[in-house]
């Protein structure tokens, strides 16, 4: 497999029905600023990031809430424990006060398989967090009704049957 490159990144975000806005540059970094959805979590905000440099990294970013208020030591206890059941992941506190999901691997050494996977990897875990970070984004906890519409990017969650079973370590 090729190693992936930032100029296919928005061909391959298209196959899977990610819609990929210009991305932002800056020094040899690349960074699209996404929305997915889930199968429970809609609008989930990622960014995409692809290092180029030699060293460099491609991370996936997901914004799992709004900053946290008063109940920060609690949900740090939380986000330790979710680094410790999700394999491939790494949960943490943005210092706007946001808690945040991240999936890293070496851009010089990811494929599109890598990329998609991370990208999935990230929408299914939030999926799977919903009812616990629904008081963080939510006020009163209250997961919005699903009005049935379609999910977007439906081919990125169908790409990788079983991932969902592999998401805990």
């Amino acid at each position: 497999m090729a190693t992936l490159q930032a100029r296919e990144i928005p061909q391959i975000l298209a196959r899977y029905g990610i819609d990929a806005p210009e991305p932002h540059r800056r020094d040899a970094a690349t960074v699209w600023d996404l929305e997915l959805d889930g199968e429970r979590r809609r609008g989930l905000r990622l960014s995409l990031i692809h290092d180029a440099r030699p060293g460099g990294v491609l991370v996936v970013w997901a914004h799992l809430a709004p900053p946290l208020g008063d109940g920060l030591r609690k949900a740090y206890r939380r986000l330790l424990e979710w680094n410790d059941r999700y394999l491939f992941a790494k949960f943490g506190i943005a210092e706007d006060g946001r808690p945040v999901l991240s999936i890293e691997m070496r851009a010089e050494q990811s494929t599109e398989t890598d990329l998609v996977e991370a990208l999935a990897r990230a929408v299914l875990i939030a999926d799977r967090l919903l009812d616990e970070t629904a008081a963080w984004i939510w006020i009163g906890g209250r997961i919005p009704d699903d009005d049935g519409s379609p999910r977007r990017n439906a081919a990125l969650l169908a790409a990788l049957p079983g991932l969902a079973e592999r998401l805990e370590g």
